[in-house]
């Protein structure tokens, strides 16, 4: 009798082996494009792209979403494993700090998007989006600890015969002004508080604090960077936003 079953047990585990979705390789996503092509273009871009040849728009949407991961994983994976090589590489303590990190973005995404309502979207495309969003968390910790990209210099073309260069002070050249760059990024993280500040201000009183006291747990202990801390802002954002609308932050790759 054991063996009788032990067939069509088998069989099974071959079909679901069949139905599990491969992360897009070189070559073998729906439009024969690498993940190299891929990451080259915006998500929105490439996730409209593979929807037209869907019959369902829901399909269509999870499966681009699901390629696009897949690549972005795969980037990822690949500084990861560059980092853990180089004498940057983030120790004991910065790895746990992150994957306590994780787990608090899952549980304040978990609360947020039980609280507002899917509205045009299907819950199951913004629960697929909310999880490509969060995987530029990953990226942006091991770009902490990874190889810097220089400073992109603008190659002077060669001067015309007879003209003049340009002195140093000339107006045509302007200095960088450090004050401006950082008081552009100051006015971004102030947009993205008061319309975070907005949204929770719309829920009823038992949520808005429930929701502060998760996004607490993810702001207020963990050691982030700046930048990861504006991206959190615009995450939270992006999950309070109604889905029938336009995002002002919609997933940022």
């Amino acid at each position: 009798m054991l063996l009788l079953l032990a067939v069509p047990v088998a069989a099974l585990a071959k079909m679901q082996q069949k139905k599990k979705p491969a992360q897009p390789q070189t070559g073998h996503d729906e439009l024969g494009m690498t993940c190299a092509q891929i990451l080259a273009m915006a998500s929105a871009d490439y996730i409209a792209k593979v929807t037209a040849i869907d019959d369902s728009n829901v399909d269509g949407q999870l499966r681009g979403i699901r390629n696009y991961g897949g690549c972005y994983d795969q980037r990822t994976d690949r500084l990861a494993a560059t980092v853990a090589k180089s004498a940057k590489a983030p120790g004991t303590g910065a790895r746990a700090d992150f994957r306590d990190f994780q787990s608090a973005v899952k549980d304040f995404t978990m609360k947020a998007l039980a609280a507002v309502p899917a509205g045009a979207q299907v819950a199951p495309v913004k629960t697929a989006y909310a999880e490509l969003y969060q995987k530029q968390f990953r990226y942006e910790f091991y770009q902490q600890y990874g190889p810097k990209t220089p400073a992109v210099v603008a190659k002077s073309e060669p001067a015309a015969a007879g003209a003049t260069t340009a002195p140093k002070d000339s107006a045509a050249a302007p200095p960088t002004n450090p004050s401006k760059i950082m008081r552009n990024d100051t006015d971004q993280m102030t947009q993205a508080k008061n319309r975070f500040g907005e949204l929770l201000g719309g829920l009823p009183d038992d949520t808005l604090h429930e929701l502060h006291a998760a996004f607490g747990q993810v702001i207020g202990v963990h050691e982030l960077t700046d930048e990861m801390r504006l991206s959190v802002y615009r995450y939270a954002i992006f999950l309070l936003e109604p889905s029938n609308g336009k995002s002002s932050y919609p997933p940022p790759f």
